[in-house]
């Protein structure tokens, strides 16, 4: 894999996962939101729920599935950054808040996952 590849490819799920959410009738608030702590790939409302998704992407599933590599560290780094986001954001205080995560796997004939509520914060507070 050639230097940027890796990049690439992961903005590409990225537009990919955002298709497939906003066909889903979820509007886009923010792509990429990014604090010193993490970034978060898509944010976006579903009804009045407030989505933090990461998007995550495989071009093989040999050794795993791409949902499988959101471990409990990435999802601390994600819940931190919602957190900022939320703080920065005020008008979406209110906004009952999910994690998701969208996988995607080349050669899988259920190639887009969409798992709402993949994960929850420990203290059920941001």
């Amino acid at each position: 894999m050639g230097p940027g590849r890796t990049g690439t490819l992961g903005k590409q799920a990225e537009q990919e996962a955002l298709g497939f959410l906003l066909r889903r009738g979820l509007t886009l608030i923010e792509e990429n939101f990014q604090t010193r702590g993490g970034e978060i790939d898509l944010i976006l409302l579903h009804d009045d729920c407030l989505v933090f998704v990461e998007v995550r992407s495989r071009t093989s599933i040999r050794f795993s599935s791409p949902e499988l590599t959101v471990d409990s560290r990435k999802q601390l780094k994600i819940i931190r950054t919602a957190a900022m986001f939320i703080a920065a954001n005020r008008r979406f205080a209110r906004h009952t808040v999910r994690f998701d995560v969208v996988a995607i796997s080349a050669g899988r004939t259920d190639g887009i996952r969409w798992l709402q509520d993949a994960f929850r914060p420990a203290d059920s507070v941001l």
